[in-house]
């Protein structure tokens, strides 16, 4: 079985991830849970692919065993795409998922029913070792609503809508088929999956 690092603090990310890697027989741990302090990392890329890459590197430099690191935003059409990569410090560093979300539908409240178009958008990378990276995308074309529904998810999920539900009413397999995220770990599972077929080791195994 392999281990995996997890680069987040993000709880529900890691469950995410664990639940769509399992069938590879892949544990996943936070870097916490080994007794290594990540720290604060800047994400100063301009796209979700450059900040998911910063944060694999990291975590990998420190740990010196396979990473998995995510970016992801909910970039929204009426506000030029915003906030984009900085879906996680809209309303400032330090605000609450609720906070974020008053400010985003107050910023949309004008917006008509037709033009509240939105996706949301997920960039992984795995770093197996210094030879090997992996990087993938994933994304969910929705739309925002004009109030919140829903008790289960976390971040913009209470406002997200596909196919008339929002994220946050999503099953765990529901929003798996649906979600960025959902997505793009399909397609790293489909990738790592393959590397493991032809004889690929990652550090964990050597």
């Amino acid at each position: 079985m392999k281990e995996f690092i997890i680069a987040t603090n993000n709880g529900h990310k890691v469950i995410e991830i664990e639940r769509i890697l399992s069938p590879l027989g892949v544990t996943v741990v936070t870097a916490g849970e080994r007794g290594v302090d990540l720290g604060d990392v800047v994400e100063d890329g301009d796209t979700f692919a450059a900040n998911a890459y910063i944060k694999a590197r990291h975590a990998y430099d420190l740990c010196h065993q396979p990473v998995i690191a995510d970016d992801s935003g909910l970039c929204v059409d009426a506000l030029g795409g915003r906030p984009g990569v900085y879906s996680a410090r809209y309303g400032g560093q330090d605000a609450s998922p609720l906070v974020k979300i008053s400010l985003l539908l107050d910023e949309l409240k004008d917006v008509p029913d037709g033009e509240r178009t939105a996706h949301f958008a997920c960039a992984v990378c795995c770093i197996l070792d210094e030879n090997t990276v992996i990087e993938v995308e994933g994304r969910c074309d929705g739309t925002i609503a004009r109030e919140m529904s829903g008790d289960g998810g976390f971040g913009y999920d209470p406002v997200f809508v596909v196919d008339g539900r929002s994220f946050a009413s999503l099953s765990a397999e529901e929003k798996d088929h649906y979600s960025h995220r959902g997505s793009a770990l399909r397609k790293l599972c489909d990738k790592l999956a393959l590397y493991m077929n032809e004889g690929g080791q990652t550090d964990a195994d050597k």
